[in-house]
């Protein structure tokens, strides 16, 4: 009897339907279904397999719903269908080397993942005081970070820079080399060519064995764009309850912005700053704030690129996220333009969490680059014209006289692997050229 009971336990005794009435943009109206916010329904299409769909808002007497996949096929009066699933993603070891879409499904030829659970999209908030303090530093691998703008295990950092500014390159010269267990990589609204240049080239071989990249490419719909943010974060966060290391790595935060914007908009919510609906600037720092250290030992160390409209590192979101993160990294067209990459603008750039990381020796080294640095940049102009006679200032003297050096340092090649110890050691140095 018991597996009657079995089976009618698991049997569908109802069905809550509706039925599409409108279609705008990428969103769908429906009478119906009665469900709840983010969960999955069915529309029917003849003749093709349905078309997955989230609920989004809700109108009087009316269900907003955003699709995973094309429009094409949908039209007025297609039965709509609730399934009761929230969204969810696959996790497991089985990702660690695989290249797969926001649903999980495997984009780089090889078979499913077996994955041992199905882990919600989003999550509850972390008591704050249980989270353990950010002590340790975590080695990347590229010098300018390592010894001007150091990272602990756990922490989250923007990279704000415009398009073609090396956003991409540094973010795999981070995947290859930095010490982690384990990466998370979620490339959101990429273009597809690069996508594949990126695990080939930047990430290769031996990143992605450590790795699991989640993609969701610019032609796809908003949905899914959102999706793969989450699914990413919902992957780093499965890791990290196992106690393991996880460099969570998100390009862009920018796109997954514009994608909210879009499901927002076609909820209908209002447009505020620059188009952005309200939602938006909720919504990041509830997908930052999962990321950090828990009580399990293990830490998601996060970093978020943000693609700057118009070079304008005041607009909306370079904003929201540069508030909500424990420090920033500037990517600097000027230095690009001159060949130094990566194109790390130090004396813009902060890790909030320097003085909580590095020793007294090592913030002093710090400051005195820093102060060189500073001071090189405010008269550069007067000496590159000629108007700055030797001798006139000392300090200025000093920093014309070490410039060349630090900047050598600081520039650093893709393929170039590097140790903190060494980076320091090279840029104490670099204070001594020139000394008698």
């Amino acid at each position: 009897m018991q597996a009657y009971r079995d089976a009618l336990a698991g049997a569908e005794l109802t069905r809550r339907t509706g039925r599409v009435t409108g279609i705008a943009g990428q969103s769908i109206e429906a009478i119906g279904p009665d469900v709840t916010i983010g969960e999955v329904c069915e529309v029917s299409i003849e003749g093709a397999a349905p078309l997955l769909a989230e609920a989004v808002g809700m109108k009087p007497g009316r269900v907003i719903l955003m699709p995973y996949g094309e429009l094409r096929g949908i039209g007025v009066g297609n039965s709509i269908v609730a399934t009761g699933r929230q969204a969810g993603v696959g996790v497991g070891p089985a990702l660690l080397g695989r290249v797969i879409d926001a649903f999980g499904v495997p984009l780089d030829g090889g078979a499913a993942p077996r994955t041992v659970a199905t882990r919600a999209l989003t999550a509850d908030p972390i008591n704050p005081l249980t989270r353990p303090r950010i002590a340790h530093l975590l080695d990347t691998g590229v010098r300018a970070i390592d010894t001007l703008l150091p990272l602990g295990r756990g922490q989250r950092m923007g990279i704000f820079a415009g398009s073609g500014v090396g956003k991409s390159t540094l973010l795999g010269m981070l995947a290859r080399d930095v010490k982690s267990d384990v990466n998370v990589i979620a490339l959101i609204g990429e273009r597809g060519r690069e996508v594949r240049e990126f695990v080939e080239k930047q990430l290769g071989a031996e990143g992605l064995k450590r790795s699991v990249v989640v993609v969701a490419t610019s032609d796809q719909p908003a949905l899914a764009r959102t999706r793969a943010a989450y699914a990413a974060t919902a992957i780093a966060e499965s890791f990290r309850d196992q106690g393991r290391q996880v460099l969570l790595m998100m390009d862009s935060i920018t796109r997954f912005a514009m994608a909210r914007r879009e499901i927002g908009l076609a909820a209908g919510e209002p447009p505020t700053a620059r188009g952005y609906t309200p939602s938006v600037f909720s919504d990041i720092p509830a997908l930052c704030e999962r990321c950090g250290t828990t009580d399990s030992g293990g830490a998601i160390t996060a970093l978020y690129t943000v693609l700057v409209e118009g070079d304008d590192f005041n607009e909306p979101i370079s904003d929201i996220v540069r508030a909500t993160l424990d420090g920033h990294i500037m990517l600097s067209r000027e230095l690009a333009h001159e060949g130094h990459f990566p194109a790390i603008d130090v004396l813009q750039s902060t890790s909030r969490l320097a003085s909580e990381l590095c020793g007294p020796e090592d913030l002093a080294l710090m400051s005195s680059v820093v102060d060189l640095l500073a001071t090189y940049e405010r008269n550069r102009q007067m000496v590159d014209m000629g108007a700055y006679r030797v001798g006139s200032n000392p300090a200025i003297d000093r920093a014309m006289q070490v410039f060349p050096a630090l900047r050598a340092v600081l520039r650093q090649s893709v393929l170039e692997s590097t140790t903190r110890q060494d980076a320091l050691q090279r840029l104490q140095q670099a204070l001594g050229a020139g000394q008698p």
